[in-house]
């Protein structure tokens, strides 16, 4: 084959390698408009397994490579006046330049042409391709190929809010991979450092647009940008200068980091690789690993695949799931550092663990792998902030306080709608599910939504609040838990609204009955889909029967002996249909502002809060992101909705999200819906639950320790397993969750089995 590489970097320089080791009869071409030794760019991290996948692609450059690594193990943290250090992270870097360097030498020796000061302009792309039989277009961030042939590989470029800037200093950070916050006269600013030769480290400044704009560093040259940066950080740099090789560059070299991402790889005879292709925030130092492995995997489909059309389909195949899982993770560190103001009040513990975490790659369980002692030591941090001095128990076994309500644990058996009730009572399955999973070591279970009226039940199998016969199966169940666990119990109120009337879970939900539905009613006659009712608008009366109906509710849970109480805000519901605009349509004071749509819910919560009792706490359900832009409510909004909620006296916000419109298009993930709690807890200071795919231990710990949440709930899980906190708390070796007495001998077989690393099934 005759292959050009457009780019001579890391990605068009070892994809041109990997193709000659594996046919030296190939014709290969390298074209770089820059000189071979300029490199704007300064570390380049990698891992040990890219080390290993080099070694293993061309041994000879990867043990030259390796010749000139700097490792190190450590991360420091400085915030706040304290420096916490944490081991076990296994980094390895390079100068850009020397790596460049390597390469090119690696590429001469195997007869690789290397045209450097070779500008491509536009129109030399449609002749490369017709002289070429593959062009590599690893042209870079700006990718003239990429933007060339924009309508076939489709970009989407994400511009991120912080600024930054790529510095050099003879201060080598030798002894950690450095993060450094420092409060300033126009904002927090901060650094990237980590060591990449005997004398050199990477040193990348960064901070908000509004800090930038207030220092004016866009109107500084690059040499009093880089002054007042060396007056920030001049008590870490011990004397050292901060160095730029952006000279080429007008102005001061700051920029927005663009997230690059494309519908498409390839057309015709054109593949891209590297930033071309795809950009992972150097917060996570993995674009140069990326490129190197993507080259490694082009080069293999090439000569495995039948033809280049199936080469590239492999390619793009295998390397886009790894780019979409990386970009994932850098999504997450990039909007950390973007709300890092956020968390800098944080104690420098909690901080350090929420910056160690952020891309959720580094788990609680995996930092325990790393560094036990400091895990061990944060954990009993975090313990003591809950009164539970000494103790080195996980986060998840913390106990917890509401208004009077001590909690044993952190683990919330989350509202799971059950559908078994007959005319509004709930049943012996849900005496036995409710018990069971009271018995299973949860701090707190929740009741699923049990709905104030009968016209205000989403399903004839939904449990109510409305009549005698309720209040006293409720209040058998309330009985029992408290006698025999020491578990709290939640009942979480609410009404269907436009959702109303529908059939059971298991048949085909959210859809109207086959017969026999009952009139429903809403903030705005707006139907949830085209083949449910349309609900009738509420009028003024009908407001002041259903907030008398939600006060009666409360009362009878009171009576019952339940220990808290959620309204239900969420979900598409009633109280949902005003809160959201996407069902909101009124032009009266109850629509419009989001002050005038949260009217109606602040009115029913008042006044359940007058008569709920005072010792005891009061949560909402609210859905944070109606997934559908700023057409709904967006995650700014709910920030707004729960200080709202703060000042009407509910005591923790139950934060999910979605379900409030068939538009919807939720972005699904592990713990997909903890950001919004993250956010309202550290914005509002207002106690959070956290919900949504949350399904391990891991999770949990993660969620409390990083101080995204207070409390975790979780679904799905406690429906396949009632005894899930037990169950976890023994596949983490605590043996200090309290056990029903008469299965203590399970507890004691699964905790042995734990010990040896096995299980049952």
């Amino acid at each position: 084959m005759r292959i050009a590489c457009l780019g001579g970097g890391p990605a068009g320089l070892y994809f041109a390698i990997s193709m000659k080791r594996r046919d030296p009869a190939h014709q290969v071409v390298v074209i770089e408009r820059n000189r071979p030794d300029d490199t704007f760019g300064w570390g380049v991290v990698l891992s040990d397994e890219t080390l290993d996948n080099l070694a293993a692609n061309d041994a000879v450059s990867a043990a030259r490579i390796r010749e000139h690594f700097a490792y190190w193990d450590d991360i420091a943290v400085i915030h706040d006046g304290v420096k916490t250090v944490s081991t076990g992270h296994g980094f390895c870097g390079i100068g850009r330049r020397q790596l460049l360097l390597l390469l090119q030498e690696r590429a001469r020796e195997l007869g690789i042409e290397l045209r450097f000061e070779s500008d491509v302009p536009d129109e030399r792309i449609d002749e490369l391709r017709r002289e070429f039989d593959l062009v590599l277009a690893a042209d870079g961030l700006n990718s003239r190929t990429r933007q060339r042939y924009a309508e076939h590989f489709q970009p989407d470029i994400d511009v991120r809010a912080c600024k930054f800037v790529w510095l050099g200093t003879r201060q080598t950070f030798n002894d950690a991979f450095t993060f450094i916050f420092e409060k300033t006269e126009h904002g927090w600013v901060w650094a990237h450092a980590y060591q990449f030769d005997a004398d050199t480290a990477t040193f990348i400044v960064e901070c908000s647009e509004a800090t930038w704009r207030a220092f004016g560093f866009g109107e500084m040259s690059q040499q009093a940008s880089i002054a007042v940066c060396e007056r920030i950080f001049a008590r870490h740099l011990d004397g050292h200068a901060l160095m730029s090789n952006a000279n080429h560059i007008r102005g001061s070299a700051w920029i927005n980091f663009p997230r690059v991402l494309c519908a498409r790889w390839s057309f015709d005879n054109v593949v891209l690789m590297g930033d071309a292709a795809a950009t992972a925030h150097f917060s996570i130092g993995s674009g140069t690993k990326l490129a190197l492995e993507s080259a490694i995997a082009l080069a293999d489909y090439l000569h495995s695949e039948p033809d280049m059309a199936s080469a590239f389909a492999r390619y793009e195949e295998e390397r886009r799931t790894e780019v979409l899982r990386l970009q994932s993770a850098a999504r997450n560190s990039t909007e950390w550092f973007e709300q890092v103001e956020r968390y800098l009040d944080l104690d420098p513990v909690q901080f350090n663990y929420s910056l160690l975490t952020r891309s959720q790659r580094i788990s609680h369980e995996n930092l325990r792998l790393r560094d036990p002692a400091w895990l061990e030591s944060a954990e009993r941090w975090f313990q003591a902030q809950a009164g539970n001095e000494g103790s080195a128990r996980a986060p998840m076994f913390a106990p917890y306080r509401l208004r009077d309500m001590q909690l044993i644990n952190r683990v919330v058996v989350s509202p799971m709608a059950q559908y078994k009730a007959v005319d509004g009572c709930p049943s012996d399955w849900h005496f036995v599910h409710y018990a069971e999973r009271a018995k299973g070591g949860a701090g707190l279970v929740y009741t699923e939504m049990t709905c104030v009226s009968p016209e205000g039940r989403i399903t004839p199998g939904c449990p109510g609040f409305y009549a005698p016969e309720h209040e006293a199966a409720w209040q058998r169940l309330c009985d029992f838990v408290h006698a025999e666990t020491p578990a709290k119990l939640c009942a979480q109120i609410g009404h269907s609204g436009p959702k109303g009337s529908t059939q059971l879970g298991w048949q085909e939900m959210d859809a109207p009955l086959p017969e026999g539905n009952w009139p429903i009613m809403a903030a705005s006659a707006v139907p949830w889909s085209a083949r449910n009712q349309v609900p009738r608008a509420m009028d003024r009366a009908d407001m002041e029967r259903v907030r008398d109906e939600f006060v009666a509710a409360a009362q009878m849970a009171e009576r019952a002996g339940f220990d808290m109480l959620e309204v239900h805000a969420a979900h598409g519901y009633l109280l949902s249909s005003f809160i959201t605009p996407l069902t909101n349509r009124r032009d009266d004071d109850y629509g419009g502002s989001l002050e005038n749509r949260m009217r109606y819910p602040l009115e029913v919560i008042r006044a359940v809060r007058q008569v709920w009792p005072a010792h005891k706490p009061l949560s909402v359900r609210i859905s944070a992101n109606d997934w559908v832009g700023d057409e709904g409510v967006t995650p700014d909004e709910a920030v707004e909705i729960a200080r709202l909620l703060q000042a009407a006296e509910v005591d923790i916000v139950d934060v999910s999200a979605g379900q409030t419109s068939t538009r919807a298009r939720p972005v699904y993930g592990r713990m997909f819906q903890t950001p919004f709690s993250d956010r309202i807890r550290n914005e509002t200071g207002m106690a959070t639950m956290a919900v949504g795919n949350i399904y391990q231990a891991d999770h949990v710990n993660s969620i409390l320790m990083a101080g995204r949440a207070d409390l975790v709930c979780l679904a799905r899980p406690h429906l396949a397993d009632p005894y899930w906190t037990l169950h976890a708390a023994a596949g983490i070796q605590d043996g200090e969750c309290e056990w029903p007495a008469p299965y203590r001998a399970g507890r004691d077989q699964l905790q042995r089995l734990a010990e040896r690393g096995e299980g049952w099934t």
